[in-house]
């Protein structure tokens, strides 16, 4: 009675925009479902945390359960289309006292033993079939749903782990900047004492020193809070030893995902896959639906032994049976049928919808990452070159102004420039990196 299951057209483009745009090696007919995460991580501490997260994190823990008892559910709507046979024995025991005078009370025993099956459904028109295929289905969107979060958990673990790397990075660079300052500020109280400079370049110099006390003190927080997300995400306290002490220069924390040409790749992601699921599930409960309308057959049976002494109910022949087949037509119910047949077809325009908005997001968030991998290497090729032309920038003004050929504004701004683009290179290494985890997850990367 179900309708033929057609996977809906996926409503995005062919091809993957820029797949082919990325580093040596990573397009092909190789997928990201195919690439497990402990060849995609690098870094032995991160691979160490990340498998501290996906034994421990409840999150995790919370959609293995709700697989279990998806199975489970499935199981029981299975066995509805089987007999439930039960036994029993049973005594009756009855008294007859008829108010006669002369007659006496009429007392009786009966021993039964007997196995039988009660209205048993015969599923002529697949009704059972297809309330059990829908439950299969259910449970394997569960079970999708699980990866999808082992997936997105790797991915968020791996995430803060490079969050509290840049933020030690950056807590490194503003330290160095305040101590920078200091020395800045102790020269200019020379200058000042001496009679070569002016009180203005003393106080300019403490802006740098302040501005620089005042973020370290702001990363210091970002730090702490940086450690209780990664805490919170490995499911308990994350050693010291296993934290990383600053962002990698080669950036080889992760390996580059294999990303193909065509988007049907997208199709082999677990919150897609889950969303399919579901979508056959509703098409499922169509059949149930449509059966609904049709006559419904029920068998009750039971067979046994009985005998008026219990010593005999095993040795005399004494079998008994039943068999009670019944058939149940529909008549009228209210118009209850019609109504449940077009909620289930409204239920499976819904996660039409729904199948083809996950493909639609997948392909975007994907799109998104390739767009960024495109061109974050001629960003960090730029941001390398700023910081080497700011710090020269720096050094050169810092000794003019020592020579007295400059004022001291300059090197203010050559200082405050050199710090900016410390902190913008550090930024576009955690883009680069963060990129690489987000198109492992975006591509729905083996868990």
């Amino acid at each position: 009675m179900a309708p033929t299951y057609e996977r809906p057209a996926a409503p995005i483009p062919n091809a993957l925009p820029g797949a082919g745009m990325g580093p040596p090696g990573t397009a092909g007919s190789a997928s990201a479902a195919d690439l497990a995460w402990s060849s995609f991580v690098r870094d032995p501490n991160l691979r160490t945390v990340i498998n501290h997260a996906l034994a421990q994190n409840r999150t995790v823990r919370q959609a293995i359960a709700n697989v279990v008892a998806a199975r489970a559910q499935y199981r029981v709507q299975r066995a509805a289309q089987l007999p439930s046979i039960d036994a029993s024995l049973g005594v009756t025991a009855s008294s007859q006292f008829f108010g006669l005078p002369g007659q006496p009370t009429v007392s009786a025993t009966y021993y039964q033993a007997s196995a039988g099956l009660s209205a048993w459904e015969i599923d002529l028109f697949g009704r059972l079939k297809s309330l059990s295929d829908a439950k299969l289905q259910q449970y394997l969107a569960t079970a999708e749903t699980a990866r999808a979060a082992r997936v997105t958990l790797i991915a968020e673990t791996a995430t803060a782990y490079l969050t509290l790397a840049a933020d030690r990075s950056r807590l490194a660079v503003a330290q160095e900047t305040m101590a920078s300052g200091k020395r800045t500020m102790d020269l200019t109280e020379q200058l000042v004492g001496g009679g070569t400079s002016n009180r203005t370049d003393f106080y300019q110099a403490e802006t740098i020193y302040q501005q620089a006390r005042a973020d370290v003190a702001a990363l210091t927080t970002a730090i702490a809070q940086d450690h209780d997300a990664l805490d919170l995400l490995a499911g308990g306290p994350v050693d010291d030893s296993l934290l990383p002490p600053a962002l990698p220069d080669q950036l080889d924390w992760f390996t580059d995902v294999p990303v193909g040409m065509s988007s049907a790749v997208l199709l082999g992601r677990p919150d897609v896959l889950a969303a399919e699921h579901q979508l056959i599930a509703a098409n499922a409960n169509i059949g149930a639906a449509r059966a609904a309308f049709f006559p419904q057959l029920e068998l009750t049976a039971t067979g046994g032994i009985a005998s008026a002494a219990l010593a005999a109910l095993f040795t005399g022949p004494a079998f008994i049976y039943t068999l009670a087949p019944s058939l149940i037509v529909p008549l009228f119910h209210g118009g209850a049928n019609i109504a449940n047949l077009d909620a289930a077809w409204a239920q499976k325009a819904a996660l039409v919808a729904a199948y083809e908005l996950a493909i639609q997001t997948s392909f975007r968030e994907v799109a998104d990452a390739l767009a960024l991998r495109a061109t974050i290497q001629e960003q960090l090729a730029a941001q390398t070159a700023l910081v080497d032309a700011s710090q020269k920038a720096f050094e050169l003004a810092q000794a003019r102004y020592k020579a007295g050929v400059d004022t001291f504004l300059t090197t203010l701004v050559a200082e405050r420039s050199l710090y900016t683009a410390k902190d913008s290179f550090l930024a576009t290494q955690l883009a680069a990196l963060a990129n690489r985890v987000e198109l492992y997850r975006a591509l729905g990367g083996g868990a």
